[in-house]
């Protein structure tokens, strides 16, 4: 499981700065007028410079990845239920992203802010786990469908 962990987080970091720059050539075609924008402003004044931004986005966004990704273990714990894997996953993505979100002026630097962005993070969470719960209980389904016509031609 240690190896497992270690895989995940190691593909997850990797994953997040993929993530990371597609948003920002994204959000720059979207927003920048042309330009390419890597950061907010707000975090290239607050580093000092926007390499330096760019450096900690690029950092916390690896470690957002590898925090989704070692946090992945926890769909495959089967002596815990559905729900007990979504809000022990949900909390732990929660931890890891709305501090980066901060970090990274991602967010309105206020109580305002923060619900709002944390209400968006939400809503996207609820919204990938029903599509996911959705496509496994349609595999479950085809699986199980497979195995009964299985059965019955081994019957015959």
């Amino acid at each position: 499981m240690k190896k497992k962990i270690f895989l995940r987080s190691i593909s997850g970091f990797s994953l997040g700065l993929s993530i990371e720059y597609l948003i920002t050539i994204i959000l720059s075609l979207i927003w920048a007028d042309g330009y390419y924008s890597p950061c907010v402003p707000e975090l290239t004044v607050m580093m000092g410079s926007e390499i330096k931004a760019v450096l900690l986005q690029a950092f916390l966004c690896g470690l957002l990845g590898l925090g989704f990704g070692a946090g992945s273990i926890i769909w495959e714990i089967e002596k815990w239920g559905i729900v007990k894997q979504t809000g022990i996953y949900f909390l732990l993505t929660s931890l890891i992203m709305m501090p980066i979100a901060y970090l990274t002026y991602w967010m309105e630097h206020s109580v305002k802010g923060f619900l709002s962005y944390y209400g968006i993070f939400a809503f996207i969470f609820a919204l990938i786990w029903v599509i996911q719960y959705i496509r496994y209980k349609y595999n479950v389904k085809r699986m199980n469908a497979f195995l009964t016509k299985q059965r019955q031609e081994e019957g015959e």
